[in-house]
């Protein structure tokens, strides 16, 4: 009987991609799979015309050669035909030096043991929670394993049956014909998603899944001086294995909000404090906000704009370690604005009573001024 053409027995068009001659297959095989239809030959060679069709179509040279020159095309050894046979001292060619070199003979499986997937969650805290330190009590989401099948995806009292598409190693062998002999690749079984297992019958809890979707909660330490993009991983608390496979992780990404007064660099904090004109001048005990909350600190006379004043160990506390860093704090000078007559009257008073000599910066100016013009008309 005449073979049918491979893109009719996928239902696809003959400018179907890869994607969607994938899918058909996957659909067109389920539906047919011995395992579903035991003692049933019609079911079991419509299956084997499935694979076969499939095994061409989504190999692209193959593809090409049953375009060009139809069922023959793509057992056609390359150009001219060529076909090395059992040379090679012995080799069966290609496929037999592949399978002897790389494993092929042993049919790799995926039936050990698989870790779990990891999960991330996102927290945010204050700015004295990344300083101190806190807990964060939170609900997450993850896969586990039903309770009802114990992770098979098989209902209570069935079994697990050996897929006969793959004879339960995991993989499907495809040869492909080329100029230099027989190559042979593998890939996971489609048809049991290379577990080498089928299941006869679902589970009703998980539909045959094997996992369930549940909500935990979990509690995590943020250390002291944890910072903002921070991640804290909590060992075990990810997606359950497979197969006996330990879980993963779950990954707590620390989001630090700012703080109204500080910036912090490492583990120092910066901070800018105003100074009236005449703190500055005068000197005086000056009120310093930390995280502890506020200190006392004295001014010298004479402050200037910008005068940085540093405090030790009032930063923020060093992750696995006792030492803080420092505080700096930043004086600004605000100049008064808006002065009443009285205040400017009194203003000009202090000015006129003033000689130059009390203001160093303004003195040294004017005197390399005065010297570099006297320079100029010399």
């Amino acid at each position: 009987m005449a073979k049918r053409d491979y893109y009719e027995v996928l239902g696809v068009s003959k400018n179907a991609t890869e994607a969607e001659i994938k899918t058909a297959y996957r659909h067109k095989a389920k539906e047919c799979h011995p395992d579903l239809h035991p003692d049933d030959k019609a079911a079991e060679e419509r299956f084997k015309e499935i694979n076969e069709a499939y095994e061409v179509l989504s190999d692209a040279n193959r593809r090409a050669r049953y375009d060009q020159f139809g069922h023959e095309g793509p057992n056609m050894g390359g150009a001219g035909g060529f076909d090395f046979g059992g040379g090679f001292g012995g080799f069966g060619g290609f496929g037999d030096i592949f399978d002897t070199f790389f494993g092929g003979g042993s049919r790799q499986t995926r039936n050990g043991p698989e870790r779990g997937a990891d999960l991330r969650y996102d927290v945010t805290i204050t700015f004295e929670e990344a300083a101190f330190g806190c807990k964060k009590t939170f609900k997450f989401q993850r896969s586990e394993n039903c309770e009802a099948c114990h992770g098979t995806g098989a209902k209570d009292g069935s079994s697990l049956k050996r897929c006969t598409v793959c004879n339960g190693t995991g993989t499907v062998r495809t040869t492909t014909n080329s100029l230099f002999g027989s190559m042979v690749t593998q890939r996971p079984c489609s048809a049991c998603n290379g577990t080498g297992q089928v299941i006869t019958e679902k589970c009703p809890g998980c539909g045959g899944a094997g996992r369930v979707r549940a909500t935990r909660t979990a509690t995590v330490n943020i250390p002291a001086g944890i910072d903002n993009g921070q991640v804290i991983t909590m060992t075990g608390h990810g997606e359950p294995g497979l197969r006996g496979g330990p879980p993963g992780d779950l990954h707590v990404y620390v989001a630090v909000r700012p703080h109204k007064l500080f910036k912090r660099e490492g583990y120092n904090l910066y901070c800018e404090i105003p100074l009236s004109f005449t703190q500055a001048a005068l000197g005086g005990t000056l009120e310093i906000p930390t995280l502890e909350g506020p200190m006392e600190h004295h001014i010298p006379e004479g402050t200037q704009t910008d005068t940085e004043f540093r405090f030790r160990g009032k930063g923020i506390q060093m992750l696995r370690s006792s030492g803080r860093g420092d505080l700096f704090v930043r004086v600004r000078v605000d100049v008064p604005r808006r002065l009443s007559d009285r205040q400017k009257e009194l203003l000009k008073q202090f000015e006129d009573s003033l000689t130059g000599k009390e203001y160093e910066t303004r003195k040294s100016f004017f005197e390399r001024m005065r010297d570099l013009f006297s320079d100029g008309r010399n």
